[in-house]
């Protein structure tokens, strides 16, 4: 049952980039990745360049489990890339890891790491096969949008400039995307004309570091200097930092990265994240109170709104569940004896401090209800009297293209059969299928004024269905989008060679 109820949203990707002559610039981009690792766990690497070539190693798994320090040791150079990855476009196999890396008509060396999805991949895909940029009969291809910028970029580096190619590139791609990529001597970083996601530059005493979250500028000993702007290319070499425009920006950050995905360390757009997680609880408490004796948050996400709420409402917060840290993505599958235990493998409660309480229970979101449904159950056991849920952000209705996979639809318990007709119906449909005294969730006016953004600049998409960015046909879209474009490929040349058949 882990797998069934690991239903937090999935993270999407981190990215680093360090231009820095002189440090150890390897050493760096895994310590910047080592502070992203929340963003994804199922692939890391580094990309490095001495000044004539790129080298580039990556592996499936965490960061730590990835690199060690002879590997680290072996890996010289001035400039460097990092990325740890959850796969939002492409399956979870090595080709996929990143960053990808690519060689230009010229043979030098382009490496690329991504944060986020594009919503006209299959487009560029088409655009990059027709151009022989990537052949995907070959084995060991990848099945990345990420892949498929990266051969492009290549491919337009042939006659010109890896800068000049990407301002040429960047303006035709479409979606969310943070990216750094690098050749032999420079660090570039670009982000949509969107900035669905997060990304800053930040300062070292001989370098330039940028990172998907200003905790990673933090743990390499970086000063944040700004957030890059949505449709800028950084430029970052020996001759400092240069800053193009390729496209107006239109701010529409992802409200999600305040609620959940973004480290409380972090700051985006100029706004704690942490603050804006204990601002939610105080307005949680305010929308609508209930009388209990006790405030706990679901470790970790679920901790800051918990202080907020016990602070506006004057019900003492503990610490009523203890969360092991060390269950990851890469646990061993429970036997069925064990696999019973559920929930009971990440998190176990206190009994002492939860026996005999009316007991507010505040996390950061419910996808699909079975994590806290069985949390519930557990609390109750462990003597709870009642227990009143919380939720830090609005129900999920909608499933997010832009770098984060949700469930389905169908999967979202928002969006379960007798749950359409209002939101009242909603409400209790969702509080009787978790088995809560109460359920309340912050309405999507008091999650946007806690973040201080105007609610012109954030997308709010999973909560309200309106995309910023336009978005293809269903057949375009979706994790396994290449996967399924290669499978029509290959059924129209079986279905022509068959004609061609006498």
């Amino acid at each position: 049952m882990t797998g069934q109820l690991e239903e937090s949203p999935r993270e999407e990707c981190g990215v680093f980039g360090v231009w820095a002559p002189g440090e150890d610039v390897a050493k760096l981009s895994y310590y910047g990745l080592y502070a992203l690792q929340h963003r994804g766990q199922e692939a890391a690497g580094i990309a490095v360049a001495d000044g004539s070539q790129v080298l580039v190693f990556k592996d499936l798994g965490l960061v730590s489990q990835v690199f060690d320090e002879q590997t680290l040791g072996a890996m010289p150079g001035h400039v460097a890339i990092g990325h740890c990855r959850y796969s939002t476009t492409g399956s979870t196999t090595w080709e996929n890891a990143q960053p990808v890396f690519h060689v230009t008509a010229a043979g030098t060396g382009v490496a690329l790491g991504h944060n986020g999805n594009l919503v006209n991949t299959t487009e560029l895909a088409d655009r990059a096969r027709k151009a022989g940029l990537i052949n995907h009969n070959l084995p060991g291809a990848a099945t990345t949008d990420s892949d498929i910028l990266g051969a492009l970029l290549a491919g337009g580096a042939a006659d010109t400039s890896v800068e000049q190619a990407a301002l040429e590139l960047l303006p035709e791609v479409r979606g969310a995307f943070c990216l750094v990529f690098m050749d032999e001597t420079t660090l570039y970083a670009a982000r949509d004309p969107y900035g669905v996601r997060p990304l800053s530059l930040g300062r070292l005493d001989r370098g330039w570091v940028v990172a998907s979250e200003t905790a990673a500028l933090d743990i390499v000993g970086a000063s944040f200097v700004r957030d890059i702007e949505p449709g800028e290319l950084l430029a970052i070499d020996a001759d400092g930092v240069r800053s193009t425009r390729f496209a107006p920006p239109t701010p529409k950050g992802c409200v999600f990265e305040y609620v959940y995905l973004a480290r409380p360390d972090s700051v985006i757009a100029g706004r704690s994240v942490h603050g804006t997680r204990v601002d939610i609880g105080r307005r949680l408490a305010r929308e609508k109170p209930v009388e209990a004796d006790l405030v706990i948050g679901v470790p970790e996400s679920g901790t800051p709104a918990a202080v907020g709420y016990a602070q506006e409402s004057g019900i003492p917060f503990g610490q009523g569940l203890m969360k092991n840290a060390y269950v990851g993505r890469t646990f061993i599958q429970p036997s069925q004896t064990i696999r019973q235990l559920g929930i009971r493998l990440k998190l176990n409660p206190l009994k002492e401090v939860i026996r005999g309480k009316r007991l507010i229970v505040v996390d950061d979101s419910i996808v699909r209800g079975n994590t806290q449904r069985a949390l519930i159950r557990m609390l109750r056991e462990a003597g709870a009297l009642e227990v009143h849920v919380r939720i830090a952000s609005p129900p999920v209705k909608w499933p997010c293209f832009y770098g984060i996979d949700f469930a389905t639809p169908a999967e979202l318990i928002a969006n379960a059969p007798g749950t359409q007709t209002d939101d009242g119906e909603m409400l209790e449909s969702v509080r009787q299928a978790i088995g809560a005294d109460s359920l309340v969730y912050i309405s999507q006016l008091g999650m946007v004024a806690a973040t201080e953004q105007p609610a012109s600049r954030l997308c709010c998409a999973c909560f309200d269905g309106k995309y910023p960015i336009e978005l293809p046909s269903a057949s375009a879209l979706g994790k396994n989008v290449m996967e399924n474009m290669l499978a029509a490929v290959q059924a129209d040349n079986d279905n022509a060679s068959a004609l061609s058949r006498p």
